[in-house]
């Protein structure tokens, strides 16, 4: 019954004996894991061997954070290094000198002619707007008939008359060029009477008053003749208190002042003979100031009022020439100082103006007078149409 069975098996086997054994199309080897790659060898069926590849180890990573719930393992943080955060840097000083000539040609100015040549050389450039008057190896010059103090002697080179960048840009052109005009709209001045409260300021040569008293004064007297001309005004104080010098910076600054004038009388004390007008604006950064007082002064540093140098520039030659006329005191000149706190926050043309030296006996004689502040006042408001 079951002998021809036998005798079909035993054919196939010899069959298989004879032949070739080729790989699977595909499917894993017999006896090898699902999923696990296998290597044939085409050789007789006895010699059929299927190798499986020894699986690769995954390797463990460095770090292995474990599970947040097992409490009792610790937890390894990661603390990335901080990021630089490079800011740009400044802009280059400008350090350059310029030939007068080739400048002058260039902004379509009148070429500089030369006026001595003893006992010292000056040089005279002039536009529509006026004559700047200059001095080789000398800081002073006159604009219009009034001193002016530049950041840098100009030098001869070459026969030329060469005048520092800084200058050029920041009282060259202000002064020769299209000058920039002054509030139109909203026409607000905030009035700063100097000192005030336990800050006397300086103190009469005369009798002992202080400076305090004679500014607030100034203040008063000024403020209704602004108005009149169609200015709003606002004083930083008007009475007899302190307020710090930042806080004056800051009170202008929330009012959105148009113009910042602070009022001052000067001192040399204990020298008794130095006189004259002095008009302060700030000075521009990678200049060195015309005044220190032992301050330091950082030329590169750069402060909010710096955005309006060119018109504090012209406010202050505007007022400057305005109360020489007046009074017909001494002319120290527009000055450049760093250290005037007061000037440095504002965000607005900003200046101070020195009325006289209380330390000088014919000076202070004339500062107690109500008619001397009342000149002043006029001569003030007399200079912003």
């Amino acid at each position: 019954m079951f002998r021809p069975v036998s005798i079909i098996l035993a054919c196939l086997a010899l069959g298989l004996a004879g032949c070739v054994t080729t790989p699977p199309e595909s499917g894993p080897a017999p006896g090898v894991p699902p999923g696990v790659p296998t290597t044939w060898t085409a050789t007789t069926a006895t010699n059929v061997v299927a190798k499986p590849v020894k699986p690769v180890k995954p390797v463990a990573p460095k770090y292995q954070l474990p599970p947040s719930t097992n409490v009792n393992r610790p937890t390894i943080q990661f603390n990335p290094p901080p990021v630089t955060v490079v800011k740009p840097a400044p802009p280059a000083p400008v350090t350059t000198w310029s030939s007068l000539s080739r400048w002058a040609a260039e902004h379509q100015i009148g070429k500089p002619h030369r006026l001595t040549t003893s006992p010292v050389v000056s040089y005279a450039v002039g536009s529509s707007q006026g004559v700047l008057v200059l001095t080789i190896g000398s800081r002073e010059a006159t604009w219009n008939g009034i001193v002016v103090h530049l950041g840098f002697a100009p030098e001869m080179v070459d026969d030329q008359v060469f005048v520092h960048g800084l200058d050029l840009a920041k009282n060259f052109e202000p002064l020769l060029g299209d000058p920039p005009s002054l509030p139109q709209s909203n026409r607000l001045i905030v009035l700063d009477p100097g000192h005030g409260g336990r800050e006397p300021g300086t103190i009469s040569v005369l009798d002992g008053q202080p400076e305090k008293t004679f500014t607030l004064d100034w203040a008063r007297r000024l403020a209704p003749l602004l108005e009149a001309r169609g200015w709003r005004v606002i004083l930083t104080r008007t009475n007899d208190t302190e307020m710090a010098v930042t806080n004056r910076a800051n009170f202008a600054v929330a009012r959105h002042a148009d113009l910042f004038i602070s009022l001052h009388f000067n001192s040399s004390a204990p020298e008794h003979k130095q006189s004259g007008l002095e008009t302060y604006c700030l000075t521009p950064a990678g200049m060195p100031s015309t005044l220190t007082r032992g301050y330091p002064d950082l030329w590169y540093q750069t402060y909010p009022v710096n955005a309006f140098d060119a018109k504090s520039l012209l406010l202050a030659v505007r007022l400057h020439n305005s109360i020489l006329r007046a009074t017909g005191e001494e002319d120290r000149g527009v000055c450049r100082a760093r250290f005037m706190g007061v000037l440095r926050g504002q965000h607005c043309p900003a200046v101070l103006i020195e009325g006289g030296y209380l330390s000088n006996p014919s000076e202070a004689r004339l500062i107690e007078t109500a008619a001397y502040r009342q000149k002043l006042a006029v001569a003030v408001a007399a200079a912003l149409p």
